[in-house]
């Protein structure tokens, strides 16, 4: 069985051609870097075959790291890249899946924006349908605008990163479930069951949480919920991340499996599969 996680994060050290921000209520930076050869050491010990790398918020709009990695390491790592919502970028897109390893966009909504509440990027969802750019998007609180996009761009093929889950612990975080749950209707939609370790206030295997996991995948199916980590943030290991889905949700057959643990991300995003 292919073992694809749907999401990691690599970032490169403090220099002063790259330098960290402040990070975090305390002014803290982030600490030391994790590199893609951290990445694919943690990979092997926990028998991940090939992850999707997402370039941390904190480092702005740049791909560079991400795409020397999937460059070095193709059969390892696709790139899902930042992009400024800008129209002075508009040009981009045409040549962005010609850089070796990147598969699409992927982009943070936070309070201050407004393009899931209006047509202010209405051009780039155009772009992205038309060319065929897969688009993961995280905007926890937004599913009425998730759903609009989604709606009306139906050739748009669409990730909800988290399930959209609000950052709380237990029930608090799913306090907009059902929302998530209606966005299946509409199948240019999928959803990205990672990071889940980090919504239970429960030790593994998190089984407060398991009631969510199998709604979820009722609704969208195997073909569109896709299993990953966010690893540098998990409470446990990355072995246990694994083992939560192929040995603690006994729902999931071993063709189910097949889809949620990689193969379905990989075609979701044009990524090919090995062999």
């Amino acid at each position: 069985m292919l073992i694809a996680d749907a999401q990691v994060h690599i970032w490169g050290a403090n220099t002063p051609d790259r330098p960290w921000p402040a990070y975090g209520p305390g002014n803290e930076h982030r600490p030391v870097p994790f590199t893609e050869d951290d990445l694919l050491r943690e990979m092997d010990a926990a028998r991940v075959d090939r992850a999707v790398i997402v370039p941390p918020s904190w480092e702005g709009d740049r791909n560079d790291l991400a795409l020397a990695a999937a460059k070095r390491h193709p059969d390892r790592f696709a790139v899902m890249g930042r992009f400024t919502i800008d129209q002075a970028n508009r040009d981009q897109l045409p040549r962005w899946r010609d850089q070796p390893g990147m598969l699409g966009l992927r982009f943070v909504y936070r309070p201050e924006m407004t393009w899931l509440k209006d047509d202010s990027a209405e051009w780039l969802w155009e772009d992205c349908e038309r060319l065929g750019l897969p688009v993961m998007i995280f905007a926890p609180g937004q599913l009425p605008g998730l759903a609009r996009l989604a709606g009306n761009h139906p050739g748009l093929r669409l990730v909800l990163d988290h399930m959209e889950l609000r950052r709380a612990k237990d029930a608090d975080a799913f306090v907009d479930f059902d929302q998530l749950l209606k966005l299946a209707l509409h199948p240019n939609v999928a959803v990205k069951a990672t990071a889940l370790p980090c919504y239970s206030s429960q030790p593994y295997p998190y089984r407060n949480i398991h009631g969510f996991i199998r709604r979820a995948f009722d609704e969208f199916g195997p073909r569109r919920f896709f299993w990953g980590t966010d690893l540098t943030r998990l409470p446990c290991t990355y072995r246990q991340a694994v083992t939560m889905f192929t040995e603690e949700l006994p729902f999931l057959t071993s063709e189910a499996k097949e889809w949620v643990m990689g193969r379905g991300v990989c075609e979701w995003l044009g990524w090919k599969l090995p062999g």
